[in-house]
């Protein structure tokens, strides 16, 4: 039928070295001593103070991604991949509008931004980003005025450098396997005993976590690799392209999670 494009769906190469280029960077990332650290209340709401810059623009990183596989642009056209864009617009409603425990519905970051203000962390911070950007600031100038941790920030800025690149392959490839593929295994690390103690405060960072869990490992990581498979199917050079964009952001967030694991460790 004319205007109806058929999906393809490209494998992963067997054996790729893609994959195995990640493999150790991955696991220092998983593996990292700061898991350890956050052992007390006060270090968990330090931790969510910080780690609240990343889970703001992962919506960034998702947008852009949306932008780019999906039409968001008046008059509509179809895009040349129908089956990615089904499965980017899946993530965007689990992401930017998902269930929440109580009734209604908000983002994953609104969600993080509750859990917060549940456990009384600092959400000042990254509240003066967000009135900064609705006045019309530039992300370098709101991320100043926010006074952002400056380790966060450093994150923010890797982030958009890779959105402002303008490349759909280096976008798909941060989100996926710098952010989708390894934040369960990530979040795994910080589901405890403190909402068990006290549900109140610590319940609804935890339905946070569970939800991010249960979307990523059972539906947006395969997603969003299949994706990265389709835009480089058995080009090497792309490939290598996606690998390095994805090391680079796993080793800014290593890059973050050293920052927060020093000033742990740091007396006084």
């Amino acid at each position: 039928m004319p205007g109806i494009m058929t999906p393809t769906t490209v494998a992963l190469p067997p054996a790729s070295s893609f994959a195995i280029d990640l493999r150790d960077t991955r696991h220092r990332l998983v593996a990292h001593p700061l898991y350890a650290l956050i052992d007390r209340p006060e270090r968990l709401r330090r931790f969510m103070e910080w780690h609240v810059w990343a889970v703001w623009d992962f919506q960034s990183l998702l947008k852009s991604m949306q932008q780019r596989l999906t039409c968001t642009s008046v008059p509509w056209l179809p895009t040349a991949d129908a089956e990615a864009r089904r499965l980017v617009n899946e993530i965007v409603l689990d992401e930017e509008s998902d269930a929440l425990p109580d009734g209604g519905y908000a983002s994953h970051f609104e969600l993080y931004l509750q859990s917060m203000q549940l456990a009384e962390a600092d959400t000042q911070p990254i509240e003066k980003l967000l009135a900064a950007l609705t006045r019309g600031n530039p992300i370098a100038q709101a991320l100043v005025v926010s006074q952002a941790p400056v380790a966060s920030a450093a994150f923010v800025r890797q982030s958009f450098d890779v959105i402002q690149s303008g490349s759909t392959l280096n976008i798909v490839a941060a989100f996926t396997y710098g952010r989708e593929d390894v934040i369960p295994d990530m979040f795994r690390h910080l589901v405890g005993s403190l909402a068990d103690r006290e549900p109140a405060v610590w319940g609804r960072f935890r339905y946070y976590l569970d939800r991010h869990i249960a979307h990523d490992d059972a539906r947006h990581a395969p997603i969003c690799r299949r994706i990265v498979a389709s835009l480089c199917g058995h080009d090497p050079k792309k490939w290598a392209v996606a690998s390095e964009t994805a090391r680079q952001g796993i080793e800014a967030r290593i890059a973050l999670w050293d920052a927060l694991a020093q000033e742990f460790q740091t007396p006084g």
